[in-house]
């Protein structure tokens, strides 16, 4: 499967806009996966921009349906 990073980017919720994984989505899950975190993009906007990515705060988050 090809990647189109430049559509990726353009679509890409994460605020962290010089990641050097911005828009290549496989790299971005490996990484955060490696590191038992999650994407900023699977956050609500609240909880993406609390740069945590842990489990813990993105069931919080959707807990509280922010």
């Amino acid at each position: 499967m090809e990647c189109s990073i430049e559509d990726n980017k353009l679509s890409c919720s994460c605020t962290k806009t010089t990641c050097k994984r911005r828009g290549k989505c496989c790299e971005c899950v490996s990484y955060h996966r490696e590191h038992g975190e999650i994407p900023g993009c699977f956050f609500s906007a609240y909880g993406e921009a609390t740069y945590d990515r842990s489990v813990k705060n993105f069931v919080n988050t959707i807990l509280k349906k922010i």
